[in-house]
């Protein structure tokens, strides 16, 4: 059964990526070394479980907590994949790569200059998490984009 839209007058003022790890500590470490983050304050339980920790991931604020499987709350496997992908545009995306990579991360897909405009590549962080960093290397209109991904599919 279909329900009609009904506005609610709430919108959305901010979205925080809100990561769960196996090691939060270490995350925020890893995220220090490979993408420049800052801590804001973190909350831990007497036993050293970090509950909620924040940090500044540019003008973003990346939340983290450590595993939780009482409640469900875990993170991905470190060794398999994962079908979030967190897009990090940067001033550039081949040394954000290299700083990932001196930091933990494992290259997924090495930088290259891609048919949307954009020099990217995929790393994957030691806590199973994957990032797409990029930077702008030309404007293109979707009209372009369109036609070159339909070029690059003919190709295949």
């Amino acid at each position: 059964m279909n329900k009609p839209h009904r506005p609610t007058g709430n919108a959305i003022h901010e979205v925080f990526p809100y990561l769960c790890v196996k090691d939060a500590a270490a995350a925020a470490d890893f995220y220090r070394k490979a993408f420049g983050a800052s801590e804001r304050f973190r909350l831990t339980e007497p036993g050293g479980r970090i509950g909620h920790l924040e940090l500044n991931l540019g003008n973003t604020i990346l939340m983290l907590s450590d595993e939780y499987p009482e409640i469900g709350a875990l993170g991905p496997d470190p060794n398999g994949s994962s079908g979030v992908v967190i897009h990090l545009h940067v001033d550039d995306a081949n040394e954000m790569a290299a700083r990932a990579y001196d930091a933990g991360a494992a290259i997924v897909r090495e930088p290259e200059d891609q048919f949307y405009g954009e020099r990217s590549c995929l790393v994957q962080d030691p806590f199973g998490h994957r990032w797409l960093l990029g930077h702008s290397i030309e404007e293109v209109s979707e009209e372009e984009m369109q036609r070159r991904l339909t070029a690059m599919f003919d190709q295949t």
